[in-house]
C-alpha cells in the first residue's frame, strides 16, 4: 500500500503507508540502526529503572514463564499518592517506548490511580497505592513465580 506525499509544489514522493494494528508501530531502517547501536536491556529492567527514577517503592519483578501463558514478567511497585502513581506510569511508558521500542497494548486505572495496569504483551506493569497493594497482594497470589533479582544501577 503506497500513498503520495507532496514535498514541493512540483515534486511528488511515494512513501509507504503506515498500517497500525492496535498500537504497533512500523519499524523503519533508521529504527533498526538505532536498535543495533543500543545495548539491549530486557523490557522489565527498563520498566524498573523508569519506576526507580520516579521514586517508586517496594519494586518486585516476578518471572511467570511456564506458569502462565499471558505474560512472562510482572513488574510490581508502589507509589505514595495518585500523582506519583501517574508519574511512574508515564515514565515507564516513555522509557519503554524510547529504549525498547514498545508501546502498551492497554493501560487501565490511570485516572483513578489506585492500581495502574500497563499491558506490554509479555510484560505487565502494576503500579499500586499502598492500600491497594496490601489488599490485592499479587506476590502472594502468584507465589509460584520466581522473584527476579534486580541488578544494582
Amino acid at each position: 500500500m503506497w500513498r503520495r506525499r507532496l514535498l514541493t509544489p512540483d515534486s511528488w514522493l511515494l512513501t509507504p503507508a503506515v498500517v497500525r494494528y492496535k498500537q504497533e508501530r512500523a519499524l523503519r531502517q533508521t529504527d533498526l540502526k538505532e536498535a543495533e547501536s543500543q545495548t539491549e536491556s530486557p523490557s522489565w529492567l527498563v520498566a524498573v529503572r523508569a519506576a526507580e527514577s520516579k521514586k517508586a517503592t517496594d519494586i518486585r519483578v516476578l518471572n511467570l514463564s511456564g506458569i502462565t501463558s499471558f505474560a512472562d514478567y510482572f513488574v510490581i511497585c508502589t507509589g505514595a499518592n495518585q500523582r506519583q502513581i501517574q508519574a511512574i506510569s508515564d515514565e515507564v511508558g516513555v522509557r519503554l517506548k524510547q529504549d525498547a521500542g514498545e508501546l502498551p497494548i492497554s493501560v487501565e486505572g490511570y485516572q483513578q490511580a489506585e492500581w495502574v495496569l500497563a499491558d506490554y504483551g509479555d510484560l505487565l506493569v502494576h503500579i499500586f497505592s499502598p492500600k491497594a497493594r496490601e489488599y490485592y497482594a499479587l506476590e502472594r497470589l502468584w507465589r509460584g513465580a520466581k522473584t527476579v533479582e534486580i541488578p544494582a544501577a
